[in-house]
Protein backbone atom coordinates (compact mmCIF):
# COMPACT_ATOMS: atom_id res chain seq x y z
CA UNK A 1 0.00 0.00 0.00
CA UNK A 2 2.83 2.32 0.91
CA UNK A 3 4.73 1.64 -2.41
CA UNK A 4 1.07 2.13 -4.30
CA UNK A 5 1.04 6.01 -2.29
CA UNK A 6 4.16 7.10 -3.37
CA UNK A 7 3.29 6.09 -6.81
CA UNK A 8 0.20 7.56 -6.72
CA UNK A 9 2.17 10.43 -5.33
CA UNK A 10 4.88 10.64 -8.00
CA UNK A 11 2.45 10.22 -10.81
CA UNK A 12 0.22 13.28 -9.40
CA UNK A 13 3.68 15.24 -9.10
CA UNK A 14 4.59 14.60 -13.12
CA UNK A 15 0.92 15.42 -13.98
CA UNK A 16 1.43 18.82 -12.36
CA UNK A 17 4.51 19.52 -13.67
CA UNK A 18 2.99 18.72 -16.98
CA UNK A 19 0.25 20.98 -16.59
CA UNK A 20 2.40 23.89 -15.30
CA UNK A 21 4.77 23.50 -18.44
CA UNK A 22 1.56 23.24 -20.44
CA UNK A 23 0.16 26.71 -19.15
CA UNK A 24 4.26 28.30 -20.06
CA UNK A 25 3.30 27.55 -23.43
CA UNK A 26 -0.58 28.16 -23.87
CA UNK A 27 0.76 31.90 -23.06
CA UNK A 28 3.63 31.74 -25.31
CA UNK A 29 7.26 32.40 -25.73
CA UNK A 30 8.78 36.19 -25.53
CA UNK A 31 12.06 36.91 -26.85
CA UNK A 32 14.35 38.55 -25.50
CA UNK A 33 17.13 40.56 -26.95
CA UNK A 34 19.93 41.83 -25.01
CA UNK A 35 23.10 43.38 -26.65
CA UNK A 36 26.06 41.85 -24.43
CA UNK A 37 27.13 40.18 -21.27
CA UNK A 38 30.18 42.55 -21.09
CA UNK A 39 28.05 44.61 -18.91
CA UNK A 40 27.12 43.16 -15.59
CA UNK A 41 23.82 45.34 -15.63
CA UNK A 42 22.71 43.66 -19.02
CA UNK A 43 22.90 40.48 -17.49
CA UNK A 44 21.00 41.60 -14.58
CA UNK A 45 18.21 43.01 -16.94
CA UNK A 46 17.89 39.56 -19.01
CA UNK A 47 17.84 37.21 -15.49
CA UNK A 48 15.24 39.82 -14.76
CA UNK A 49 13.29 39.99 -17.14
CA UNK A 50 13.66 35.52 -17.63
CA UNK A 51 12.23 35.88 -13.87
CA UNK A 52 9.52 38.00 -14.12
CA UNK A 53 8.21 36.38 -17.32
CA UNK A 54 8.73 33.01 -16.37
CA UNK A 55 6.70 33.64 -12.12
CA UNK A 56 3.96 34.91 -14.85
CA UNK A 57 3.99 31.76 -16.95
CA UNK A 58 5.34 32.45 -19.99
CA UNK A 59 8.29 31.12 -22.22
CA UNK A 60 11.57 32.82 -22.25
CA UNK A 61 14.10 32.90 -25.18
CA UNK A 62 16.69 34.93 -24.04
CA UNK A 63 20.00 35.78 -26.41
CA UNK A 64 22.70 37.99 -26.09
CA UNK A 65 24.31 39.40 -29.24
CA UNK A 66 27.73 40.28 -27.58
CA UNK A 67 27.70 43.65 -29.50
CA UNK A 68 27.92 42.23 -32.88
CA UNK A 69 25.01 43.51 -35.03
CA UNK A 70 24.74 40.94 -37.30
CA UNK A 71 24.39 38.21 -34.37
CA UNK A 72 21.40 40.29 -32.90
CA UNK A 73 19.69 40.29 -36.11
CA UNK A 74 20.28 36.77 -36.77
CA UNK A 75 19.03 35.76 -32.98
CA UNK A 76 15.56 38.26 -33.43
CA UNK A 77 15.02 36.64 -36.80
CA UNK A 78 15.62 32.70 -35.52
CA UNK A 79 12.67 34.26 -32.40
CA UNK A 80 10.25 35.51 -35.04
CA UNK A 81 11.00 31.94 -36.99
CA UNK A 82 10.31 30.07 -34.19
CA UNK A 83 6.69 32.16 -33.24
CA UNK A 84 7.46 34.38 -30.13
CA UNK A 85 4.62 36.27 -28.95
CA UNK A 86 6.24 39.30 -27.92
CA UNK A 87 10.23 40.69 -28.99
CA UNK A 88 11.77 42.57 -26.10
CA UNK A 89 14.71 44.28 -27.70
CA UNK A 90 17.72 46.77 -26.34
CA UNK A 91 19.42 47.04 -29.50
CA UNK A 92 22.97 47.07 -30.06
CA UNK A 93 22.57 49.91 -32.73
CA UNK A 94 19.43 51.66 -32.48
CA UNK A 95 19.11 52.44 -36.50
CA UNK A 96 19.91 48.65 -37.95
CA UNK A 97 16.67 46.74 -37.43
CA UNK A 98 14.27 48.00 -39.60
CA UNK A 99 13.92 45.03 -42.01
CA UNK A 100 13.81 42.76 -39.38
CA UNK A 101 10.78 44.44 -37.47
CA UNK A 102 9.02 44.49 -40.55
CA UNK A 103 9.12 40.84 -40.69
CA UNK A 104 8.04 40.77 -36.84
CA UNK A 105 5.31 43.38 -37.70
CA UNK A 106 4.38 40.85 -40.97
CA UNK A 107 3.85 37.90 -38.19
CA UNK A 108 2.01 40.29 -35.79
CA UNK A 109 4.42 40.40 -33.53
CA UNK A 110 4.67 43.30 -30.91
CA UNK A 111 8.04 44.43 -30.20
CA UNK A 112 9.21 46.44 -26.96
CA UNK A 113 11.97 48.46 -27.46
CA UNK A 114 13.89 47.88 -24.12
CA UNK A 115 15.99 50.97 -22.27
CA UNK A 116 17.66 51.90 -25.64
CA UNK A 117 15.13 53.50 -28.29
CA UNK A 118 14.95 51.55 -32.00
CA UNK A 119 15.05 54.24 -34.16
CA UNK A 120 13.89 54.44 -37.79
CA UNK A 121 11.48 51.60 -37.83
CA UNK A 122 7.46 52.41 -37.34
CA UNK A 123 6.99 48.78 -36.41
CA UNK A 124 8.35 49.42 -32.85
CA UNK A 125 5.41 49.43 -30.80
CA UNK A 126 6.12 50.80 -27.40
CA UNK A 127 9.97 52.07 -25.42
CA UNK A 128 9.90 51.11 -21.93
CA UNK A 129 13.24 52.78 -19.86
CA UNK A 130 14.29 55.40 -17.67
CA UNK A 131 14.04 59.21 -17.40
CA UNK A 132 17.44 59.28 -20.08
CA UNK A 133 17.26 63.30 -19.42
CA UNK A 134 16.69 63.19 -15.41
CA UNK A 135 19.97 60.46 -15.72
CA UNK A 136 22.03 63.83 -17.15
CA UNK A 137 20.66 66.31 -14.81
CA UNK A 138 21.84 63.32 -11.94
CA UNK A 139 25.09 63.06 -12.96
CA UNK A 140 26.28 66.61 -13.58
CA UNK A 141 24.54 68.06 -10.42
CA UNK A 142 26.20 65.23 -8.68
CA UNK A 143 29.71 66.82 -10.02
CA UNK A 144 28.24 70.17 -9.55
CA UNK A 145 27.52 70.18 -6.12
CA UNK A 146 30.49 68.01 -5.05
CA UNK A 147 32.66 71.21 -6.55
CA UNK A 148 30.22 73.87 -4.07
CA UNK A 149 28.97 75.32 -7.11
CA UNK A 150 27.77 77.72 -7.69
CA UNK A 151 29.02 79.59 -4.86
CA UNK A 152 32.50 78.61 -4.80
CA UNK A 153 34.62 80.94 -7.18
CA UNK A 154 36.50 78.33 -9.20
CA UNK A 155 37.30 78.19 -12.07
CA UNK A 156 37.29 74.42 -12.26
CA UNK A 157 38.04 71.91 -14.61
CA UNK A 158 36.18 69.55 -15.83
CA UNK A 159 36.20 67.26 -19.15
CA UNK A 160 33.24 65.68 -20.85
CA UNK A 161 32.45 61.82 -21.73
CA UNK A 162 29.45 60.48 -23.44
CA UNK A 163 27.88 56.99 -24.51
CA UNK A 164 28.34 55.49 -27.41
CA UNK A 165 26.66 57.47 -30.20
CA UNK A 166 24.76 54.77 -32.02
CA UNK A 167 22.60 54.76 -28.54
CA UNK A 168 19.96 57.09 -28.58
CA UNK A 169 19.89 57.21 -24.83
CA UNK A 170 23.44 58.38 -24.70
CA UNK A 171 22.07 61.45 -26.39
CA UNK A 172 19.64 62.13 -23.70
CA UNK A 173 22.09 61.52 -21.15
CA UNK A 174 25.00 64.38 -22.28
CA UNK A 175 22.12 66.97 -22.92
CA UNK A 176 20.59 66.39 -19.53
CA UNK A 177 24.04 66.60 -17.93
CA UNK A 178 24.62 69.56 -20.21
CA UNK A 179 21.64 71.31 -18.97
CA UNK A 180 23.59 71.66 -15.81
CA UNK A 181 26.78 72.25 -16.74
CA UNK A 182 26.75 74.28 -19.78
CA UNK A 183 25.63 77.51 -18.03
CA UNK A 184 28.52 77.05 -15.60
CA UNK A 185 30.61 76.56 -18.59
CA UNK A 186 29.45 79.80 -20.53
CA UNK A 187 30.36 82.20 -16.95
CA UNK A 188 33.74 80.53 -16.80
CA UNK A 189 33.30 78.86 -13.46
CA UNK A 190 34.05 75.53 -15.30
CA UNK A 191 36.36 74.82 -17.75
CA UNK A 192 36.96 72.15 -20.26
CA UNK A 193 40.62 72.70 -21.13
CA UNK A 194 40.49 70.40 -24.01
CA UNK A 195 37.98 72.61 -25.71
CA UNK A 196 36.32 68.99 -26.71
CA UNK A 197 32.59 69.15 -26.27
CA UNK A 198 29.59 67.79 -28.03
CA UNK A 199 29.01 64.23 -28.77
CA UNK A 200 30.34 63.69 -31.66
CA UNK A 201 33.88 64.47 -30.14
CA UNK A 202 33.23 63.02 -26.72
CA UNK A 203 31.24 59.82 -27.64
CA UNK A 204 32.22 56.70 -26.72
CA UNK A 205 31.49 54.17 -29.30
CA UNK A 206 29.98 50.98 -27.70
CA UNK A 207 30.75 52.38 -23.86
CA UNK A 208 34.11 50.87 -23.86
CA UNK A 209 35.47 51.12 -20.86
CA UNK A 210 39.23 50.83 -22.62
CA UNK A 211 38.70 53.59 -25.06
CA UNK A 212 37.72 56.02 -22.34
CA UNK A 213 40.48 55.49 -19.79
CA UNK A 214 42.44 55.82 -23.71
CA UNK A 215 41.33 59.47 -24.30
CA UNK A 216 41.63 60.07 -20.50
CA UNK A 217 45.51 59.23 -20.95
CA UNK A 218 45.27 61.89 -23.98
CA UNK A 219 43.38 64.48 -22.37
CA UNK A 220 45.88 64.27 -19.12
CA UNK A 221 48.83 64.19 -21.33
CA UNK A 222 47.91 66.87 -23.39
CA UNK A 223 46.62 69.25 -21.38
CA UNK A 224 46.84 68.55 -17.46
CA UNK A 225 50.56 68.73 -17.60
CA UNK A 226 50.66 71.68 -15.18
CA UNK A 227 46.80 71.66 -14.03
CA UNK A 228 44.59 69.58 -12.31
CA UNK A 229 41.52 67.91 -13.45
CA UNK A 230 38.46 68.77 -10.88
CA UNK A 231 35.78 66.79 -11.90
CA UNK A 232 34.92 64.01 -15.30
CA UNK A 233 31.29 63.71 -16.55
CA UNK A 234 31.25 60.32 -17.31
CA UNK A 235 27.70 58.61 -18.07
CA UNK A 236 28.52 54.66 -17.32
CA UNK A 237 29.92 52.81 -14.44
CA UNK A 238 32.50 50.82 -16.79
CA UNK A 239 33.53 54.22 -18.47
CA UNK A 240 34.26 55.81 -15.07
CA UNK A 241 36.80 52.37 -14.40
CA UNK A 242 38.89 53.28 -17.07
CA UNK A 243 39.12 57.48 -16.21
CA UNK A 244 39.76 56.40 -12.58
CA UNK A 245 42.55 54.12 -14.12
CA UNK A 246 44.12 56.43 -16.36
CA UNK A 247 44.22 59.05 -13.31
CA UNK A 248 45.56 56.76 -10.91
CA UNK A 249 47.97 56.49 -13.50
CA UNK A 250 49.12 60.05 -13.31
CA UNK A 251 48.98 60.31 -9.47
CA UNK A 252 45.64 61.00 -9.02
CA UNK A 253 44.41 59.08 -5.97
CA UNK A 254 46.60 60.04 -3.17
CA UNK A 255 46.32 62.51 -0.45
CA UNK A 256 48.80 65.00 -2.51
CA UNK A 257 46.44 64.75 -5.24
CA UNK A 258 42.67 63.03 -4.38
CA UNK A 259 40.78 61.98 -7.22
CA UNK A 260 38.36 64.32 -9.40
CA UNK A 261 34.83 63.78 -8.69
CA UNK A 262 33.85 61.25 -11.46
CA UNK A 263 30.15 60.50 -12.19
CA UNK A 264 28.85 56.83 -13.74
CA UNK A 265 25.95 54.96 -13.73
CA UNK A 266 23.83 51.51 -13.24
CA UNK A 267 25.11 51.14 -9.81
CA UNK A 268 27.73 48.31 -10.79
CA UNK A 269 29.68 46.23 -8.11
CA UNK A 270 32.78 46.95 -8.83
CA UNK A 271 31.91 50.73 -9.29
CA UNK A 272 29.91 50.90 -5.84
CA UNK A 273 32.76 49.32 -4.20
CA UNK A 274 35.22 52.14 -5.76
CA UNK A 275 32.55 54.84 -4.58
CA UNK A 276 32.72 53.34 -0.89
CA UNK A 277 36.25 53.63 -0.98
CA UNK A 278 36.32 56.91 -1.46
CA UNK A 279 37.54 56.93 -5.55
CA UNK A 280 34.62 57.22 -7.68
CA UNK A 281 32.28 60.04 -6.54
CA UNK A 282 28.68 58.79 -7.64
CA UNK A 283 26.84 56.80 -9.97
CA UNK A 284 22.81 56.72 -10.71
CA UNK A 285 21.13 53.65 -10.30
CA UNK A 286 18.42 52.17 -12.18
CA UNK A 287 16.64 48.87 -10.76
CA UNK A 288 16.40 46.47 -13.42
CA UNK A 289 13.87 44.80 -11.49
CA UNK A 290 11.33 47.68 -12.20
CA UNK A 291 12.04 47.99 -15.87
CA UNK A 292 11.58 44.19 -15.95
CA UNK A 293 7.67 44.72 -13.93
CA UNK A 294 7.24 47.52 -16.14
CA UNK A 295 7.63 45.45 -19.16
CA UNK A 296 5.89 42.47 -18.02
CA UNK A 297 2.62 44.54 -17.62
CA UNK A 298 2.95 45.76 -20.93
CA UNK A 299 3.24 42.22 -22.40
CA UNK A 300 0.54 40.76 -20.18
CA UNK A 301 -1.96 43.75 -21.54
CA UNK A 302 -0.56 43.71 -24.93
CA UNK A 303 -1.61 39.66 -25.47
CA UNK A 304 -4.85 40.28 -23.88
CA UNK A 305 -5.94 42.93 -25.61
CA UNK A 306 -5.44 45.69 -23.56
CA UNK A 307 -3.74 48.90 -23.50
CA UNK A 308 -0.72 49.28 -21.64
CA UNK A 309 0.16 51.98 -19.06
CA UNK A 310 2.03 54.65 -20.63
CA UNK A 311 3.31 57.72 -18.88
CA UNK A 312 5.09 59.19 -21.64
CA UNK A 313 3.71 59.98 -25.46
CA UNK A 314 5.76 63.34 -26.69
CA UNK A 315 9.67 62.48 -25.76
CA UNK A 316 10.58 59.47 -27.75
CA UNK A 317 10.74 60.46 -31.33
CA UNK A 318 12.54 57.77 -33.25
CA UNK A 319 12.53 59.14 -36.85
CA UNK A 320 9.78 57.87 -37.86
CA UNK A 321 7.39 58.05 -35.26
CA UNK A 322 6.74 58.79 -31.07
CA UNK A 323 6.74 55.63 -29.53
CA UNK A 324 4.50 55.41 -26.60
CA UNK A 325 6.40 55.22 -23.55
CA UNK A 326 7.00 54.08 -19.66
CA UNK A 327 9.71 55.94 -18.02
CA UNK A 328 11.42 54.88 -14.35
CA UNK A 329 12.93 57.38 -12.00
CA UNK A 330 16.28 57.07 -11.57
CA UNK A 331 18.29 57.65 -8.12
CA UNK A 332 21.55 59.21 -7.65
CA UNK A 333 23.96 57.23 -5.17
CA UNK A 334 26.81 58.07 -3.79
CA UNK A 335 28.79 57.61 -0.09
CA UNK A 336 26.25 58.88 1.78
CA UNK A 337 23.24 56.72 0.50
CA UNK A 338 24.38 53.42 -1.09
CA UNK A 339 23.75 51.71 1.83
CA UNK A 340 20.21 52.86 2.32
CA UNK A 341 19.60 52.76 -1.17
CA UNK A 342 21.38 49.43 -2.76
CA UNK A 343 21.24 46.76 0.37
CA UNK A 344 18.29 48.71 1.45
CA UNK A 345 16.40 48.11 -1.65
CA UNK A 346 17.59 44.31 -1.23
CA UNK A 347 18.84 44.96 -4.95
CA UNK A 348 22.41 44.26 -3.25
CA UNK A 349 23.73 42.26 0.02
CA UNK A 350 26.37 43.61 2.09
CA UNK A 351 28.84 40.22 1.50
CA UNK A 352 28.21 41.70 -2.52
CA UNK A 353 30.16 45.18 -1.64
CA UNK A 354 32.92 43.87 0.62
Amino acid sequence: MKIFKVALMALLSIAWMGAGQSLAQDKGTIGISMPTKSSARWIADGDNMVKTLQERGYGTDLQYAEDDIPNQLSQIENMITKGVKVLVIAAIDGTTLSNVLQQAHDADIKVISYDRLIRDSGNVDYYTTFDNFQVGVLQATSLVDALGLPEAAGPFNIELFGGSPDDNNAYFFYDGAMSVLQPLIDSGKLVVQSGQTGMDKVGTLRWDGAVAQARMDNLLSAYYTDKKVNAVLSPYDGLSIGILSSLRGVGYGSADQPFPYVSGQDAEIQSVKSIIAGEQYSTVFKDTRELAKVTANMIDAVLSGKEPEINDTKTYDNGVKVVPSYLLKPVLVDAKNWKEVLIGSGYYTEDQLQ
